[in-house]
């Protein structure tokens, strides 16, 4: 029976190119018994649905029937992961019935998780059941076989895979470069005609998506056929640079291959509303605000049948889940649960099994259930807190509503007043279908080491050969000939003094012609470049050490006069210290001295805190939802100036805020423009720069409010910092934030902020930003990390397998010396990732581009106590800010100084010299 059949009516779509695509053409594309079981699986769902496919199906099937690349991106919960495999599985199936499918690989399956790839394996079996018992009723016998591999595959398993393949193999990034390099296992991946990269974005974004794409070039060059390539996101944009990112290209320099798109982003109904305790922030004491939202969050839950909640830090989901059971008797170890990655591997299990039963009412977590298994009962989710950025919102608020024409429901608690005005943007900017963009790490040195030395240990082969599979993937388009000549004086250690280090060569390149004339290599020309591997145990070093994911340890904290031990921090947290920077550990404020390997070394002190203790742990506030807020600013300035605080309180109704919310939010903002002016505030035509005095502190403050987000305001902090210590002649301590940062220096230091900034030529900030970085924790991590990766540390060697801190006591002995040579590899690659990947050193390249064409205007005020705006900044800086009760007590104290400063009648007090 054909589709045309099955269906007396059909939802009708379009197909790429804007022709009319309805069910039945769709169910035509399928063989018989696939189509049989796709009817009696979802042919229930026409009422709801409109039809048997989704919208992203609905696109996508056909497509992948022809072979076209194609980028899938639609909400959680619309059959992405259907639409991606429907027409691979029709084909296996009609091919194992007409001639047999050999023993190999014919689809690779490639997820970012663990337990994705395991959640996605027992979703498979349900299709490949269900057509193989079609199959049976007709009396014939196929079977497509699936299996997943990776880093927790016994093996046995992986010897079975080898006398018996699977068709459909699920896998990781991590995985897949291993078995391209598996003597025996690469020659099963000859057969693949399928790829399919799930949550692509959260590849693409780091250097696990760098990896993977050169993977893919490396699988190409070795196939039969060119495979086809499928990428699946809820969330991602650019939506042509992704899917470029999938496809490569051809040639070196050349176009991306051919791809289609698939955009049903909003296929799906969202119900998402801001929501606060109070509107007013400051004065409501912290007992009463949590009090009234774990009313709240109770009532939610109540109202639904199993909640997700997702707070910021791992601390704080523990916390959430400990009070829920502590204030009510409701929810025990049998009904509520909490999930992240400090937790046992059992016990997430545990987790996930229960939330895709149905048997948990609630569950918190932070970040470790954002991507992954489905979890079909879930019809909430609640996010306390900003997450940071529109495509982080819709993926966890996405983990709601999976049944097919469910509304995805979601609600975002907001418990301080930054994150309010950004929620309420987000919010706002989610409906409009804005997603922000993924910024891909370009030509890592690093990664380009291994795969370099990868290939060459798979066999000798000309050098432009491997150079061009390394140029085709979407990372290296812009790849030069100084950074590929650069790269192979690394691998082939052709600097002096690095065999002393016990960095060896790992590759030779050679022509292939001997000093007598004699041909080499019969296959390839004479006088072609080839290369090969160095070393006996280079496939050993290789296949033991490969991977993107750093390892990371906790560093033992000690003071500097007894050496006693006081505690433990992280040592990404060391990230944001630098020397003469106060944090609080264990209840006491310490001033943070140096750092030898794994130890740090300290001093007690009585001095403010300088860096919050949840720095380096929360998400950071994405660049272009930063600018989104800018924009939101500007555009609030305008209404206020019609209409006063009532048109904004109008106009802030169009958003999806609740009335605490909405109130809030507009007291802010006339409170700030009575206390300081409306040029005070921060737009996208305008960075302000605000000056406090502190006679009691005898320190001077500047507050920027640079909203770009929390990389921005790290990179160009520390450029600031750099160029007022060498005008001042003064230590300036650094405190950063996501809608901004606050430099402080000593009363007697007068600077001028605004002369320093307009002094900065945007051609400039590279080359300051990398000297403010040497000599920092920063820099030496940062080398660790991607020496490790350019396998020139070896994690593990003969057996023995060296700790992070070990690797890090190794990296410093090792940066001096390659510090000193000329145009390393691994210490360029180690600059380029901080500038560009974490301090966003483009951004704030373009900002003070702006501010040069005039585009932008730098603002400076001075007050003598924080501005609203400020409050979250000035917080930071505080002596007396230990723990939320002492912050809050700050709050107060800085709300009632602008209260008292506006009075009734004020203009614009708090202006003014001092």
């Amino acid at each position: 029976m054909g589709g045309r059949e099955l269906l007396e009516s059909a939802d009708v779509g379009v197909d790429a190119a804007g022709a009319a695509i309805d069910d039945g053409d769709v169910l035509d594309l399928l063989e018989p018994p696939v189509r049989e079981w796709w009817v009696e699986q979802f042919g229930a769902f026409v009422p709801e649905n409109g039809g048997f496919f989704t919208p992203p199906q609905k696109e996508a099937v056909p497509l992948i029937h022809e072979g076209e690349n194609a980028l899938i991106a639609a909400p959680t919960g619309s059959g992405k992961t259907l639409a991606s495999f429907t027409s691979i599985i029709n084909e296996l199936f009609r091919r194992e019935r007409a001639e047999g499918l050999e023993n190999s690989v014919y689809c690779l399956y490639v997820s970012p998780l663990k337990s994705l790839a395991n959640d996605i394996h027992r979703n498979l079996e349900v299709p490949l059941d269900g057509i193989t018992e079609k199959l049976d009723e007709r009396g014939e016998d196929a079977e497509i076989r699936h299996a997943i591999r990776h880093g927790d595959t016994s093996d046995s398993d992986r010897q079975k895979m080898l006398r018996e393949t699977p068709h459909i193999l699920n896998t990781t990034p991590e995985t897949l470069a291993i078995l391209l390099n598996s003597p025996k296992f690469r020659e099963k991946l000859r057969t693949v005609e399928y790829v399919v990269v799930d949550e692509i974005h959260s590849l693409a974004e780091n250097k696990r998506g760098t990896h993977l794409s050169v993977s893919l070039e490396r699988l190409e060059a070795l196939a039969d056929d060119s495979p086809t390539r499928i990428g699946c996101s809820a969330t991602v944009e650019p939506l042509d640079a992704m899917a470029e990112f999938l496809v490569g290209q051809e040639q070196p320099g050349g176009d991306p291959r051919d791809y289609e798109l698939v955009d049903a982003r909003f296929a799906r109904e969202f119900d998402m509303e801001l929501m606060c305790p109070t509107d007013d922030l400051v004065n409501t004491p912290p007992d009463a605000v949590n009090d009234r939202f774990y009313r709240d969050l109770h009532d939610l839950i109540g109202d639904h049948t199993n909640t997700l909640v997702f707070t910021n830090t791992r601390s704080g989901a523990e916390r959430v889940l400990h009070n829920l059971r502590e204030r009510n008797d409701d929810y025990d170890e049998d009904n509520s649960g909490c999930h992240h990655g400090s937790l046992s591997k059992e016990r997430r299990q545990e987790i996930e099994r229960d939330l895709k039963s149905g048997d948990l009412d609630v569950v918190t977590t932070s970040t470790s259930l954002e991507l992954g298994i489905d979890m079909p009962h879930i019809d909430l989710v609640v996010q306390v807190g900003s997450p940071k950025s529109v495509a982080s919102l819709l993926q966890r608020v996405g983990r709601a509503g999976h049944q097919l024409g469910e509304t995805v429901t979601g609600r975002v608690v907001a418990l301080d007043r930054d994150e309010l005005v950004e929620c309420a943007v987000m919010l706002k900017k989610a409906e409009d279908g804005f997603v922000d963009r993924v910024f891909v790490p370009e030509r890592a040195q690093d990664v380009a080491a291994q795969h370099v030395y990868g290939m060459a240990i798979a066999e000798i082969r000309p050098e432009a050969e491997i150079r061009g599979i390394l140029e085709r993937a979407y990372p290296y388009r812009n790849y030069t000939d100084e950074e590929w000549e650069s790269l192979m004086r690394y691998l082939t250690a052709d600097y002096e003094g690095m065999e002393d280090k016990n960095v060896y060569a790992k590759v030779w390149r050679d022509t292939n012609d001997a000093p007598d004339g004699e041909h080499h290599y019969e296959e390839y020309p004479v006088g072609e470049h080839l290369m090969g591997k160095r070393g006996r145990l280079a496939r050993v070093i290789y296949m033991t050490n490969i991977g993107t994911i750093p390892d990371s340890f906790t560093c033992d904290v000690f003071t500097r006069s007894g050496d006693e031990w006081v505690g433990q921090l992280d040592e990404a947290y060391l990230d944001t210290l630098e020397s003469g920077d106060v944090f609080v550990l264990g209840g006491q404020n310490f001033e943070y001295r140096y750092r030898r390997g794994s130890k740090v070394y300290v001093d007690p002190t009585s001095s403010r805190p300088t860096v919050p203790s949840w720095f380096s742990e929360r998400l950071p506030l994405s660049y272009d939802l930063g600018r989104e807020i800018l924009s939101f600013q500007r555009e609030l300035l305008d209404k206020m100036e019609r209409g006063g605080a009532g048109a904004v309180r109008h106009w802030l109704r169009e958003f999806p805020l609740d009335e605490n919310s909405v109130r809030a939010v507009a007291r802010m903002f006339e409170e700030q423009v009575k206390y300081a002016g409306r040029e005070s505030v921060s737009t996208d035509e305008r960075l302000v720069v605000e000056e406090e005095l502190d006679r009691e502190e005898y320190e001077r403050r500047y507050y920027v409010h640079s909203n770009y987000g929390r990389r921005f305001n790290d990179g160009f902090s520390r450029l600031l910092a750099y160029r007022i210590a060498r005008e001042a002649n003064a230590n300036v301590q650094v405190a950063v934030a996501d809608n901004g940062f606050s430099l402080s220096m000593p009363l007697n230091r007068k600077v001028d902020v605004l002369g320093v900034v307009d002094d900065i030529h945007p051609a400039d900030v590279r080359e300051d930003l990398r000297a403010s970085l040497e000599g920092t924790d920063l820099l030496q991590r940062y080398f660790r990390i991607d020496a490790t990766r350019a396998l020139m540390i070896l994690k593990r060697y003969k057996g023995y397998e060296k700790s992070a801190a070990e690797q890090q006591m190794n990296s410093e002995m090792l940066l001096g010396f390659a510090e000193d040579l000329e145009g390393f590899a691994v210490v360029e690659e180690t600059y380029r990732e901080i500038l560009e990947d974490k301090l966003n050193v483009g951004a704030i390249e373009d900002v003070l581009e702006a501010v040069e064409a005039g585009e932008v205007a730098v603002e400076h005020f001075r007050v003598r106590s924080p501005s609203p705006r400020a409050f979250g900044l000035a917080t930071l800086m505080a002596s007396d800010v230990v723990l939320a009760e002492d912050e809050s007590e700050v709050l107060q104290r800085f709300h009632e100084r602008v209260m008292e400063e506006i009075g009734d009648d004020a203009a614009e007090p708090g202006l003014g010299e001092i």
